[in-house]
């Protein structure tokens, strides 16, 4: 089964981060790796992180960054917005919306974790995505297999 890597770089280092990935190699940087995930699970947490936070109805689909690989794709700015939101958004009533949408993140179909490894990435992604919203260059990048 494959895994997906989500990590912050430019446009550059994604690129050769990529072609590490693709090769086998070692890779350096921070980066969150999902094992039995594909990109369609990290959209489907777009989903459900924009609903939470009150942006449901964007463009939550990740793009083909380069044609050099089919494995890499960059996370919309309105995803890496909704997902960065989740450490601080506070809804009168709601209780934790980061535990909201981990939990309903694990249970959709045939997610290959449960509730409180669910937590985990989505707590390790929204801190990623904190981390692009505060630098000008630097992207959300994913790489699936």
């Amino acid at each position: 089964m494959g895994f997906a890597e989500i990590f912050v770089a430019t446009h550059d280092e994604a690129l050769k981060r990529a072609a590490a990935l693709e090769s086998g190699g070692d890779v350096a940087g921070a980066a969150v790796r999902i094992p039995g995930i594909s990109d369609f699970e990290v959209e489907q947490l777009g989903d459900l992180a924009g609903t939470a936070v009150h942006a449901a109805g964007a463009d939550y689909e990740l793009a083909m960054v380069d044609v050099t690989s089919d494995a890499l794709l960059g996370v919309p700015a309105a995803m890496v917005r909704a997902l960065s939101e989740l450490l601080s958004y506070e809804s009168e009533g709601e209780g934790n919306v980061l535990d909201d949408v981990a939990a309903s993140w694990a249970a959709q179909d045939d997610m290959p974790f449960g509730v409180e490894e669910s937590r985990g990435y989505v707590q390790q992604l929204a801190v990623l995505a904190a981390d692009v919203e505060k630098s000008e260059r630097a992207g959300l990048y994913v790489w699936s297999v």
